[in-house]
Formats: C-alpha cells, structure tokens, sequence
C-alpha cells in the first residue's frame, strides 16, 4: 500500500523593495553599513581554514554588528554547541549548514572535515559578501547596455555600464575608486573570479595536511575528469588532464598575502 504524504507545505521566503506604482524591484537595497569584515578583515584579505581531512573543527563567532549574520558553510553539515551561555547538551543539536547569530551573540560550531576540497564558509546576507557599494542602484538585470555606454562615455569618459548579469559583473572590473575604501569583490581563484568580498573565506581540506599545520595548502586540484567546464555539442572531449584547473598554481592569493589595499587620499590623511 503507498503511503501518502499529506499536510506538507514548504516555503521559500522573499522580501522586494518596489516602490508603490512602479512594478521592477530595486536588487541592490541595501542596508546600513557597507564594510563586513570577521576580525576586521575582509575577503579577499581573510585567512582560510586549512585543515586535515578528519579533523574535527570547532570554529567560535561572536557577533559585535548591530544586525544578525546567517553563518552558511558548504560541503559540511555541523552542529551549533555552545552558546553564550554554555555548551549544547547532546541531545539538543542537530545538524544544520546554516545557523543565525543575531546581535551580540556568540555560536560555537563543530564538525568533521570529511569532504575534500576547498569551501566557501560566508554570511548568507548577500550584501554582507561585498565590500563598499552604492546602494541608490536602478535594476537593469537583463538590459543589454553596451551602445549606451559608448554614448555616455563621449560625455563622461571612464564610464562602466554595470549590472547586465547581475552583482557578479562587478568581480571582473577594474574601475577607479573613491579615497579610503575597498574595492567590492576582488577575490581570485583558481577558475578566475570569484566574486565575493567582506565575510567571506574559504575551508581548505587536505589528505595530505600535517596534522596540527594551518598552513595554506593552495587550491585543491580536481581529480581529472571531475570539473565542470563549457561544452558545445559536437565538441571532441578535452583530454583528462585538461580538465583540472590549470590556473590553481598562480593564481592570486588571498589572505594577509592577498596584495589588495583601502584606496588613500594622495596627500596626508584629509578625509579619513
């Protein structure tokens, strides 16, 4: 006899900012304050996790911002155990990939680092993965610009269309910035851009890392045959080797070695 599943319901939860008359949504409202960092760095300027395949990780964030942070890892799952108050008993956890620390508050987190390779660990507030941005953004996903832009250029030399494909065309352009800032998402890997900026880093995990090392291992390279690539019908298939990431030996680093700085003012400190 089939079992039915009855009463079950799921919600995938949304939030639009479209002003009373208009009917396209503004994608790039913002909130506050627009420089995320996780000890006061911000990505690509942040450490990764190196760890030993097995290990097991506990990682400890405190939340001094004024608005909540979803904590999001890929490829794991782990459980919250510990709080402010003290440790989770057993039997109150459960496993999850997402927890929320809201204001002031402190989440211990643990899991087995069964899964090789290298994952993003971030806030899933989007707008908490980029750096300085302007928040007063019309919505032009989709609006090919490319005439405009060497209209307006005649008048406004230096002019960027952005936004076509949305928040992801900003991680390949390399525009002028304003004093004391950061450039949005200038985070490099070993297939190119990565597209993300303040909380954000990466867990790297290793065969082969020394037990107790946290030393950067590099990008992982794929076994051959195990990484995506772009195919026409009627391609000849690539050789094997082709198929891991050639670029993973020179890419840019990240971390305190990442090279980026806050644009400065050319003279003094006037405007900090």
């Amino acid at each position: 006899m089939a079992l039915r599943r009855t009463g079950l319901q799921r919600f995938l939860l949304n939030a639009f900012d479209i002003e009373p008359g208009a009917s396209t949504p503004k994608t790039n409202t913002m909130l506050d304050f627009n420089l995320w960092t996780w000890n006061s760095r911000a990505f690509p300027g942040i450490d990764s996790i190196n760890v030993r395949q097995g290990d097991r990780v506990r990682l400890r964030i405190g939340n001094l911002t004024m608005t909540n942070h979803p904590i999001h890892l890929h490829g794991h799952e782990f459980e919250v155990t510990g709080t402010d108050g003290g440790p989770v008993p057993p039997s109150a956890r459960w496993p999850e990939v997402t927890t929320d620390i809201a204001v002031g508050q402190m989440r211990q987190l643990e899991f087995i680092a069964d899964e090789p390779g290298d994952w993003s660990l971030h806030c899933h507030k989007s707008h908490h993965t980029m750096n300085a941005m302007g928040h007063a953004v019309p919505n032009l996903i989709g609006v090919d610009q490319k005439d405009l832009a060497k209209q307006v250029n005649r008048l406004v030399p230096g002019y960027m269309a952005m936004g076509q494909h949305g928040m992801h065309d900003m991680a390949d352009m390399d525009m002028e910035l304003p004093d004391n800032t950061l450039p949005m998402m200038t985070g490099t890997g070993p297939f190119g851009a990565i597209g993300m900026g303040g909380m954000f880093t990466t867990l790297k995990v290793r065969k082969d890392q020394p037990p107790g090392s946290n030393r950067d291992p590099g990008w992982y390279r794929q076994p051959p045959g195990t990484a995506a690539r772009s195919w026409t019908q009627g391609d000849a298939p690539p050789p094997e080797a082709a198929l891991a990431p050639s670029a993973a030996a020179s890419a840019p680093p990240t971390g305190k070695d990442a090279g980026w700085q806050a644009h400065k003012p050319a003279s003094g400190h006037t405007g900090h």
